[in-house]
C-alpha cells in the first residue's frame, strides 16, 4: 500500500519520529534460522525506531543468535557510539520489562527470551543506517524469562553486566540466567559492583552458579562471589516475591578474566648435556595467538634447543595440541671401519616437559663408498601400502636426506632388510614415547651397492606390495631400486604390475628388470618404449630391478603383486612315464630278441634237396605249385644208410626191384651232396 504525506511545517524531521512495526509470529509455523533487518530507505531523515513483535508458544523462548562480533550491554536510556542502540522488552503477565540495552560488538552472541517480546532499533535522522543481521528461530522449552550467553574473551578483561529493568527493580519470582564461556587456561572472578536486596514476602533472593559435573552453588548477595576459577559456568538470578512499596531487586555485576599462567615462570630446565647428539624442537602448530613459548626469556614462535646445550623453556597459555615437541639425533660415520652398528631407541627426555614428544628422526649420514642396512630387531618389517596399511600403533618414515620418501614401515612383514647407497633418516611415530621407546631398527653399515635402494624380502603371505620409492609420487631421477625376492621351498611367484607410470625420458630409459638368481639372462626387461606386458610367472627366487630415467616429462613409479602359488609336483608322474615307457621298450627288445632267436634255430633245423635243373625253396615255406614245378616226388632229406643199408646186401633184394620196374625210371633217389 502506498501512503503520502505532507507536512505543513518545513522540518518536520525535527517534529516527527518514525516507527515502523513488523509482526513475527513464530507460533503456528515455526521459525528457523529466519534472518531480519530494517528497510534502509524508509524516512531516513527522521529519527527512527524499528519494532519487531516475536511471538512463539507460552512455555517457549524464541532465540536470537546475534551476528559475528556479538553484543554488549549498556544502561538503559544509554546510546551506542555508532548511534545504532538495540533493546529487548519482554511482556510478562505483571506488565513489560526491559531484558537489556545493547550495543554491536560484544561478548554476548545469543539471547533467548521467554513467549513475546519486542525488538527495536532506535537510528537518529542524521545516521545513515547501518543495522546488523539477526537469525531468528523457536528454542527450548523454558520457565526462565530470559537466558543470555556470553563468550568471554582470552586474555585480561572486565565485562559488565545488568539485571532485567537495570537501574528499576527487576520483575518479581522472576529469573535470568548467564551462560559464560571461559576460554582455556584462563581464571575468571565475578565482581558485584553494586546490588539491592528486596523485601521477600514469600521466597527468598538467590544467585546460583551451575558447573558441569559440580553441584549447583547458591549464594546470597552479600556472600563472596567466585574469584579465580576456570572452567565454562552457568549464574542465575533468582528473585522473590517482593514488598512493592519498597526498594526492589538491581544488580549491576562484571565478570574479570586473566590468564592462568605466569609470564616469565621457567617451567622446565632441558639438559641436552646427557644425550649425545640428541637436539629438541618445538614448533607452535595452534592458531591460539595468547599462546606463548620462550626459551631462556626471550618468546619465539620455534625453539630449537641444540644438542650438548642446556635450556630454560616456559610456556603461557599453551595446550599441548597447540605446541609440537620433535627430537632428532644424527649419526654420522667419516670411515666405514669407524661406523658401529647401533639399535635405534629413543632416550628419556627431561619429565618437566609439559608436552608429550609426538616424532623422534634419526638422521644417518654415510661415507660416500658404504651403504647403511636396516632390519627389525623383532625379524621383519612391513611396508603401509593401500591395502596392506601399518597401524596406528608403530610408523617408521624413512626418507632421503632431501626429504624424498621411501616409504612407512612397521614390524611383522616380508622385509627382511633396507639397504640404501645414501644419507637416510628415520622418522619414529608412536602414541605414547613413555610407554614404547624401542628399540625400532637395527642399523648397520656395510660396502656400497650398485642400487640406490635394495630391498630383500621373503614373503610368506599369500600376497606382498612393492612400491617404487616416493610412492605415490614418482622416483627421483636416475635412480634405482631392486628387491631380492627370497620363495619358499615348493613356491613360485606370480609376479603382476600395476599402476605403472612411464615418463617421457629426456636421458636414457626406464627399466623394469627381472632375473633369477644365480642367472645372468633376463626372463623381463621393458624399457618406457616398449610393450607394457609386465605380468609373468617366476618358478623360482628372483631379483626384480627398476630404474628411472631423466624425465623430460611425467614420472617413472609402478606397484608390483608377488602372490606365492604352490607348485605342481610333476617330477614322480615324469619319473614314473619314464619307468612305464623304459619297461615297455625293455619287453619289446626281449620279445623281439627271443623270436629272432626262434627263427634262426628253426631255419638250422630245416634242410633242401638240390635239383640240378629244378628251383631252390624253404622246406617252412608253403607254396601252391604243380607236381612238375614243387618236386614233390623227390624225397626230403633221407639218410640212406639207415632206411636202406640193411637191404644192400641182399642181393634178391636188388634183382626183385630191377624185375619190378621195366621201361624209364620216373623217380629216383640222389643222395644231396650240396649245391
Amino acid at each position: 500500500e502506498n501512503l503520502t504525506l505532507v507536512f505543513s511545517c518545513p522540518k518536520p524531521q525535527n517534529v516527527y519520529t518514525v516507527e515502523i512495526k513488523k509482526g513475527i509470529d513464530c507460533k503456528e509455523t515455526p521459525c528457523s534460522g529466519e534472518i531480519f533487518r530494517p528497510q534502509s530507505s524508509l524516512f531516513p531523515n527522521f529519527n527512527r525506531t524499528f519494532i519487531w513483535d516475536l511471538g512463539v508458544k507460552p512455555s517457549q523462548a524464541f532465540q536470537l543468535d546475534l551476528p559475528e562480533g556479538g553484543m554488549r550491554q549498556i544502561l538503559n536510556g544509554e546510546t551506542c557510539p555508532d548511534e545504532h542502540t538495540y533493546s529487548i522488552v519482554t511482556y510478562l503477565r505483571t506488565g513489560p520489562a526491559t531484558i537489556g540495552t545493547f550495543c554491536t560488538g560484544g561478548t554476548i552472541t545469543t539471547i533467548l527470551v521467554l513467549y513475546k517480546a519486542l525488538m527495536t532499533l532506535q537510528v537518529p535522522g542524521h545516521r545513515e543506517l547501518d543495522p546488523v543481521d539477526f537469525t531468528l528461530s523457536n528454542g527450548p522449552e523454558t520457565s526462565t524469562m530470559a537466558t543470555v550467553k556470553v563468550s568471554l574473551p582470552r586474555g585480561v578483561s572486565s565485562t559488565g553486566f545488568f539485571a532485567a529493568n537495570y537501574p528499576n527493580d527487576f520483575p518479581d519470582k522472576q529469573q535470568v540466567e548467564w551462560d559464560f564461556t571461559v576460554p582455556g587456561m584462563h581464571n575468571y572472578t565475578v565482581h558485584f559492583q553494586a546490588h539491592t536486596a528486596p523485601e521477600c514476602l514469600n521466597g527468598k533472593v538467590e544467585v546460583e552458579y551451575h558447573k558441569q559435573g559440580k553441584s549447583v552453588t547458591r549464594l546470597a548477595l552479600t556472600d563472596p562471589q567466585p574469584e579465580h576459577q576456570q572452567g565454562d559456568f552457568k549464574m542465575v538470578l533468582k528473585n522473590c516475591e517482593t514488598n512493592r512499596t519498597l526498594q526492589g531487586l538491581t544488580l549491576d555485576y562484571k565478570v574479570s578474566v586473566m590468564r592462568s599462567g605466569h609470564p616469565g615462570k621457567m617451567l622446565c630446565t632441558v639438559d641436552l648435556t646427557k644425550h649425545k647428539d640428541v637436539s629438541l624442537q618445538l614448533l607452535k602448530v595452534g592458531s591460539d595467538p595468547y599462546c606463548e613459548m620462550s626459551v631462556n626469556s626471550k618468546i619465539e614462535e620455534k625453539i630449537n634447543v641444540a644438542a650438548g646445550t642446556i635450556a630454560s623453556l616456559s610456556f603461557l597459555d599453551c595446550p599441548s595440541q597447540d605446541v609440537r615437541l620433535t627430537a632428532t639425533k644424527t649419526i654420522a660415520c667419516q670411515h666405514l671401519g669407524s661406523c658401529p652398528s647401533s639399535l635405534l631407541t629413543v632416550p628419556s627426555l627431561d619429565s618437566c616437559l609439559p608436552i608429550p614428544l609426538h616424532s623422534f628422526t634419526w638422521h644417518m649420514n654415510i661415507p660416500h663408498d658404504s651403504t647403511v642396512d636396516l632390519m627389525s630387531p623383532n625379524g621383519s618389517l612391513h611396508q603401509s601400502l593401500p591395502g596392506q596399511e601399518c597401524s596406528d600403533s608403530l610408523s617408521l618414515h624413512v626418507a632421503e636426506s632431501d626429504g624424498l620418501s621411501l616409504g612407512d614401515f612397521c614390524f611383522n612383514g616380508a622385509i627382511q632388510k633396507i639397504q640404501a647407497h645414501t644419507n637416510i633418516s628415520v622418522t619414529a611415530r608412536v602414541p605414547d614415547f613413555k610407554k614404547s621407546r624401542g628399540p625400532f631398527l637395527h642399523a648397520s653399515f656395510n660396502q656400497e651397492i650398485q642400487d640406490t635402494f635394495i630391498y630383500r624380502i621373503s614373503p610368506e603371505e599369500p600376497q606382498t606390495l612393492l612400491a617404487t620409492p616416493n610412492w605415490p609420487q614418482g622416483m627421483k631421477p636416475s635412480s634405482t631400486v631392486s628387491w631380492v625376492v627370497t620363495l619358499p621351498s615348493q613356491y613360485e611367484a606370480d609376479l603382476r604390475f600395476f599402476n605403472v607410470s612411464q615418463p617421457k625420458c629426456d636421458n636414457s630409459h626406464t627399466s623394469i628388470k627381472v632375473m633369477l638368481l644365480g642367472q645372468e639372462d633376463e626372463i623381463l626387461s621393458r624399457r618406457e618404449d616398449q610393450p607394457k606386458d609386465y605380468d609373468m610367472l617366476v618358478p623360482e627366487s628372483f631379483y626384480l630391478n627398476m630404474s628411472n630415467c631423466i624425465p623430460q616429462e611425467g614420472q617413472f613409479k609402478a606397484m608390483a603383486k608377488i602372490v606365492l602359488q604352490k607348485k605342481s609336483n610333476l617330477l614322480p608322474i615324469i619319473l614314473g612315464v619314464a619307468g612305464a615307457f623304459l619297461l615297455l621298450l625293455i619287453i619289446l627288445a626281449v620279445v623281439c630278441v627271443l623270436k629272432k632267436k626262434k627263427k634262426s634255430e628253426k631255419a638250422n633245423k630245416n634242410s633242401s634237396i638240390y635239383m640240378g635243373k629244378a628251383s631252390i625253396f624253404r622246406p617252412d615255406e608253403i607254396r601252391f605249385k604243380s607236381r612238375s614245378d614243387n618236386n614233390s616226388h623227390i624225397y626230403d632229406s633221407i639218410d640212406e644208410t639207415m632206411v636202406y643199408g640193411h637191404l644192400l646186401p641182399d642181393s634178391s633184394y636188388t634183382d626183385s626191384l630191377h624185375g619190378s620196374y621195366s621201361g624209364m625210371q620216373v623217380d629216383s633217389y640222389q643222395t644231396f651232396s650240396g649245391p
